[in-house]
């Protein structure tokens, strides 16, 4: 039994973020000292959803998702609800209200509900809430986001069937999901609205290059793709997903549409009890509500922000990063922050001191980006203005496009298209605010025929972006653990977990320690 005065800490929300947090809270809750309700919609076991696009295209298996044994939970003395929601959060009596009327008293509550898929506005799109325990809202047959198991198994069956897949939304996730289905066979079109792709991330030679390489993987292109409705036809009875269809009347016949239109903050719990919410719940510098000091957020439903310097302003700037990382970090901080507390110490403020690097994950491009490269390199600068310097490199016939932004030498952002062993070494340099080689050609010469996957140097070199796992810990869980595989190494650090970006190069760490089996 847990003891009576045990600080009660609720947690809503059992994904990626959640079940982190859950797991560095388990040594207070094995002590006694934290009486811990986990609290998820899903009935599933934590699972990795950042790598859910590779279970739906066939890449991965169904247990390679699992991140997390709910029984290991319970086992340690928390009480785990799943396939239950939250409905409402009486701030006033400090408790929460499930679906079934059930009240759940709270001294902290965690909010780590994280980002729903954002649904266009279509016609002939229906939205059917068929199932209150559901996450999401279904919609037309035909029609997914790829968010969910649900999702996956979706699109598991019509790829299986040999069907045709059109993807919309042209960002990271969307490119990433058309090029795991064209790898896995599949002929899919990847329909968006603008002129490039990922436009946020990419400039416009960088989106050149890499629609080249999409076109080569076998993924069709089209740019410009006003959606307006979807046409259906009748499938066993049911009105299913037949084309999709642009304000100019161009038309994309597919089985299956998956919607890949960026996210938001499932944040409505929140504005409904009264706590101030921007693009997520505007949480401090302790990753506490604005308006509640009780009541955190972490992950893809937090917005984090000074309130000192934004409180009496209508839009607060920034919003959730919506990377797997930034998360992870923000639910270890509160964690050892919650049990700092309860020591009766007060925890350093919550910063987030690792840029963040958009790293596509599929193994026909390479692509990596960060910070500002849209700069246009010659344009003159305004006076007054510190100079900033742009180098770029490009060839599309061959698919490779470099573009590095610096301000007295420091990488101020850079994007690297069909060049991994620059990208890599570029990311070490951006992350760690270094400066460039004077000679910035030296950089391309690194991505030789001959070179082997790239792989960061030095002990504090960043590996897993995710976990924030450097070559150090990689090497020293190898001489002290006798780490021989990636899982080992993952099972270790951490490293690998997340979007399994660095898994390339974690292994080619373990053939450069010679302890890989060959």
């Amino acid at each position: 039994m847990q003891d009576t005065l045990a600080h009660r800490v609720v947690l809503i929300g059992f994904g990626p973020v959640g079940a982190r947090f859950a797991e560095e809270m388990l040594p207070a809750v094995m002590q006694g000292r934290v009486d811990l309700t986990i609290i998820g919609a899903e009935t599933h076991d934590p699972y990795n959803r950042i790598m859910i696009a590779e279970y739906a295209a066939g890449e991965i298996g169904r247990e390679a998702l699992t991140t997390a044994d709910t029984a290991d939970f319970v086992t340690a003395g928390a009480r785990v609800v799943r396939g239950r929601r939250v409905v409402r959060i009486d701030r006033a009596s400090s408790t929460v209200v499930l679906d079934a009327d059930e009240r759940v008293a709270y001294d902290r509550l965690v909010i780590a509900t994280g980002a729903r898929s954002n649904v266009p506005l279509l016609d002939g799109l229906e939205r059917i809430d068929s199932d209150d325990r559901s996450v999401d809202d279904a919609l037309t047959a035909g029609v997914c986001v790829v968010r969910s198991l649900e999702d996956a198994e979706r699109v598991r069956r019509v790829v299986a069937a040999g069907g045709r897949v059109v993807v919309l939304g042209a960002g990271v996730l969307g490119i990433e999901f058309a090029l795991l289905l064209a790898e896995g066979g599949a002929a899919p079109h990847l329909a968006h609205f603008g002129p490039i792709p990922m436009p946020r991330q990419l400039d416009r030679g960088a989106a050149h290059v890499l629609t080249g390489a999409l076109d080569r993987a076998g993924v069709t292109v089209v740019p410009n793709m006003r959606a307006e409705a979807i046409a259906t036809h009748e499938v066993d009875g049911i009105r299913s997903f037949r084309a999709l269809i642009s304000s100019d009347g161009r038309r994309i016949e597919g089985d299956l549409l998956v919607l890949s239109c960026g996210v938001q903050a499932r944040s409505e719990l929140a504005a409904e009890s009264g706590l101030r919410v921007g693009r997520g719940i505007l949480v401090d510098d302790h990753l506490r509500s604005w308006t509640d000091a009780r009541i955190h957020a972490i992950g893809d439903v937090a917005h984090l922000a000074d309130p000192e310097k934004y409180a009496h302003d209508r839009e607060v700037p920034g919003g959730p990063s919506g990377l797997i990382g930034p998360g992870w970090r923000q639910a270890d901080w509160l964690a050892t922050a919650i049990v700092t507390e309860l020591a009766g110490d007060e925890p350093q403020p919550f910063t987030e001191d690792i840029p963040g690097v958009v790293l596509m994950k599929a193994s026909q491009v390479d692509l990596v980006s960060a910070g500002e490269v849209q700069l246009d390199p010659f344009a003159p600068t305004p006076l007054g203005e510190e100079p900033r310097e742009v180098a770029l490199w490009a060839d599309p016939r061959h698919g490779t496009y470099v573009k590095m932004t610096t301000t007295a030498g420091v990488l101020d952002g850079f994007v690297a298209v069909g060049m991994p062993r620059a990208a890599a070494e570029l990311a070490v340099l951006y992350q760690r605010r270094g400066e460039l080689p004077s000679d910035r050609s030296l950089l391309l010469r690194m991505d030789s025929a001959e070179a082997s996957l790239p792989v960061p140097q030095g002990r504090d070199a960043t590996v897993c972006m995710c976990n924030a796992v450097t070559v150090g810990q990689i090497e020293d869980a190898v001489a002290e653990h006798s780490c021989l595989t990636v899982e080992d190494v993952g099972a270790c650090t951490r490293a690998g977990t997340g979007c399994g970006g660095c898994r390339a190069r974690i292994a080619e760490m373990l053939t450069r320690l010679e302890v890989a089996p060959s």
